[in-house]
């Protein structure tokens, strides 16, 4: 018996769309929706939001896959807001009130000596509530389950600390950071520096890299499109990349940078560029101290 539903007929498209991710969903559940949207073969996020965070959501699909690591390796920027008072299970709104302490007076200048105790290098201890695991099990897998267990501290960077807003029992703050940064850590840690107890109400990433969030690119938006408009959305392939430098494949050699064979070129050493053919990028590669043109990452396109 034939199904009622027509398959969709997946395609090779590549890009990249930089989603507004909203809340209540799981970074992966919006993957899907968007390579589901595109009909892409293969999709890819760099990075992902918890469901009760919103933001930017760089999505690769097709070639750009290959270069996603590089955008997950990134700065990322946040703005959120950190409830003080009491800290709950999971360090943010989601979970149960665990602890509880009356917040002292604030002042600008209060805050401010405390963030400047967190910017630059500091230990971060990675929350039960995480995606990291133990034994392949994920933490949160064992936190809902009452278990606890001994995460060693990590070092992490923040680049930078704003604070945008304070009332008697709440500050929203701008921060920049390396990955690998819990926010909810932060939020906690900062409310215990200030002498409570604190959780995240809200969390919303504006920045990846080198991509700035477009409040508009929602899912919502993306299926009010039609398909040539979805495509002109996209970011090329190299996108993640774009900032490395450009060069000219040398002439006559394009086709064998794409078969994954070296070329000479008379170029200074370069340990990541990125090669075209004209205007056609053809991929990553490395020029090495004998000026040979290495290839790295070859786009299919």
């Amino acid at each position: 018996m034939k199904s009622s539903a027509a398959k969709i007929q997946r395609r090779a498209i590549s890009g990249v769309f930089l989603l507004n991710k909203p809340l209540g969903i799981s970074s992966n559940a919006a993957l899907q929706k968007v390579r589901w949207l595109y009909r892409a073969q293969k999709a890819g996020h760099t990075g992902a939001l918890d469901p009760l965070a919103s933001g930017l959501l760089p999505i690769c699909l097709g070639e750009a896959t290959k270069f996603s690591h590089y955008l997950l390796d990134s700065v990322k920027r946040y703005q959120t807001t950190i409830q003080l008072g009491h800290s709950t299970t999971t360090g943010d709104v989601e979970g149960e009130v665990l602890l509880r302490q009356a917040v002292p007076i604030l002042s600008h200048e209060r805050i401010e000596q405390v963030l400047a105790q967190f910017q630059g290098n500091v230990m971060q201890v990675p929350p039960m509530y995480s995606a990291l695991k133990k034994e392949g099990r994920p933490l949160y897998e064992l936190a809902r389950q009452g278990i606890e267990i001994e995460r060693e501290a990590r070092p992490v960077t923040i680049d930078a600390i704003e604070l945008l807003s304070f009332t008697e029992q709440s500050m929203t703050l701008d921060v920049t950071c390396s990955k690998g940064t819990y926010i909810r850590v932060l939020g906690e840690d900062i409310a215990k520096a200030l002498g409570t107890y604190g959780h995240l109400t809200y969390l919303h990433r504006i920045k990846t890299g080198h991509f700035d969030l477009i409040p508009s690119y929602s899912i919502e938006y993306l299926e009010s499109l039609s398909e040539a408009e979805r495509e002109a959305l996209l970011l090329p392939a190299y996108a993640p990349v774009q900032h490395f430098l450009h060069i000219q494949v040398p002439e006559g050699r394009a086709e064998y940078f794409s078969r994954g064979m070296e070329s000479n070129i008379d170029h200074p050493a370069e340990p990541q560029v990125l090669v075209f053919d004209g205007e056609k990028c053809l991929g990553l590669a490395e020029i090495t101290d004998r000026k040979r043109l290495v290839p790295k990452r070859v786009l299919n396109l």
